[in-house]
């Protein structure tokens, strides 16, 4: 009797292991997709908010509806999601990972450097939509203010630097 006892636990603590690791393997990926649900979630918040941005005039140094300008931008939609990003465009360059334009996605940061003279990034916007390998950013400009454009216009073309995600 005792050793049918014994046998039978062992039988219990043997298949218990086993289905330990799916449900682990299950946890897992439900992490992994909240994890990416949560990110993407993030994504749409900074660019849904950079775009109630759009028509606002250019001001060196703006942050508001007032005046923005390209890094103001970027600073602002991303903290309105509580992640620290640098003032300027060129330290804004340093953050996250380079990536491949092809790899480009919405939330993702594209620099230019715009003054010829000075080989410096001097320009940053933010990616809204890649569509079929054409990028549109939103980003401020001393001419137009904020404004979407695209990076097969001829002058972001050439002004290209890198593009970089940060999340």
């Amino acid at each position: 009797m005792k050793k049918l006892l014994l046998l039978a636990l062992l039988a219990v603590f043997f298949s218990s292991c086993g289905s330990s690791n799916r449900v682990t393997k299950t946890n897992v990926n439900k992490s992994e997709k909240i994890i990416n649900k949560s990110i993407s979630g993030k994504l749409d918040n900074i660019v849904d908010y950079a775009k109630t941005f759009e028509g606002t005039r250019y001001k060196y140094g703006g942050t508001t509806k007032k005046g923005m300008d390209c890094s103001g931008l970027v600073f602002t939609a991303f903290g309105k999601e509580n992640i620290a990003m640098p003032r300027i465009s060129r330290d804004m360059a340093k953050k996250g990972r380079k990536i491949n334009l092809s790899q480009a996605a919405e939330g993702d940061l594209v620099f230019f450097q715009t003054n010829k003279s000075r080989r410096v990034i001097n320009h940053v916007g933010l990616v809204v939509e890649s569509n079929r390998g054409e990028v549109f950013f939103i980003h401020s400009t001393t001419s137009k203010g904020v404004i979407i454009s695209s990076l097969e216009e001829r002058y972001w073309k050439s002004a290209f630097v890198e593009a970089r995600r940060v999340i």
